[in-house]
């Protein structure tokens, strides 16, 4: 892909990061949404929960992408905080959405973050793209926070939406409370270990999110996860082995229900989720393997 200019929301966070990160290494401009006065060219103004972007700063930019949001595990799931992650969602991604559908050059594509929350529990059954939603908080979530990004598909601006997995990075997210309880030999299964989780690699996630903005032919949901999700337990062993520490421990599930509430169905339910989409657009992951994503993230 020729040198662009990339629209960030949520540029630095765990993802964001990463993305801005690896667009600027090959020559690309990007632009960070910042929700204060900008304090250089490359920051463009922006505040979400008023329905407003500086529509100016976004002139010329092929491609707006939207990893904005309130963390999903940053805390319990209060009502207040549900409705947090809820708003920071729907509002970010409907202000850009219009603001891109309105534009007069508008940007080739709209890039929307979204989860694999938006299955629910599929205990042991895989599901792929084709799948319906789940119950739920967050699958009633990721509904609206697609179906929020209408305006863009509408005005025609080719919209794709990144339902992310359980991403294996050094800091934040999952990985980033998991490796120092592992490293310090305290890490264990969660439950009975027999949930699937759907991992990714941070670079792999990158790539994908590179690929998605760059394949003219492509739009709505993709799946971010590795092609082989494994249980908690598989994860749980590969960990020690990586690492090289004993796993000897394990959280009860009643200790996590008691200790993350509603937020605990996330860590004990099942998540098998495969990235068929990505597969057949012609995507190779780097670091499929679990193993190869850990060492990847400490590398």
């Amino acid at each position: 892909m020729e040198a662009s200019r990339i629209a960030v929301a949520g540029a630095s966070g765990l993802i964001g990061t990463a993305l801005v990160r690896s667009l600027t290494a090959d020559g690309h401009e990007v632009v960070r949404l910042v929700r204060r006065t900008p304090r250089s060219d490359d920051e463009v103004e922006w505040d979400p929960e008023r329905g407003y972007v500086d529509a100016v700063g976004l002139t010329g930019c092929d491609a707006v992408v939207n990893l904005a949001g309130a963390g999903i595990a940053d805390r319990r799931w209060s009502d207040a905080y549900k409705r947090t992650i809820r708003e920071s969602r729907l509002l970010g991604t409907a202000t850009l959405a219009e603001a891109a559908a309105t534009l007069e050059r508008p940007p080739r594509v709209f890039l929307n973050g979204s989860a694999m929350g938006f299955y629910g529990d599929t205990g042991t059954r895989a599901v792929d793209e084709s799948a319906p939603p789940g119950d739920g908080f967050l699958p009633s979530l990721c509904v609206e926070w697609e179906a929020a990004a209408a305006p863009a598909q509408e005005a025609g601006v080719r919209t794709v939406f990144a339902r992310t997995g359980l991403v294996v990075a050094p800091k934040g997210g999952a990985w980033g409370r998991l490796f120092p309880l592992f490293k310090a030999g305290l890490g264990g299964k969660m439950g009975d270990g027999r949930q699937y989780w759907s991992y990714i690699a941070l670079h792999d996630h990158v790539a994908a999110l590179r690929f998605l903005i760059d394949s003219e032919a492509l739009s709505g949901p993709f799946n971010l996860t590795a092609p082989e999700p494994l249980t908690n337990g598989e994860i749980t062993a590969a960990m020690g082995r990586v690492l090289h520490r004993p796993t000897l421990f394990s959280v009860p599930a009643p200790v996590l229900k008691a200790a993350l509430g509603e937020m605990a169905s996330e860590v004990l339910g099942s998540q098998h989720v495969l990235p068929t989409r990505l597969l057949e657009s012609g995507f190779t992951f780097a670091f499929p393997g679990i193993e190869e994503a850990i060492r990847a993230a400490q590398s």
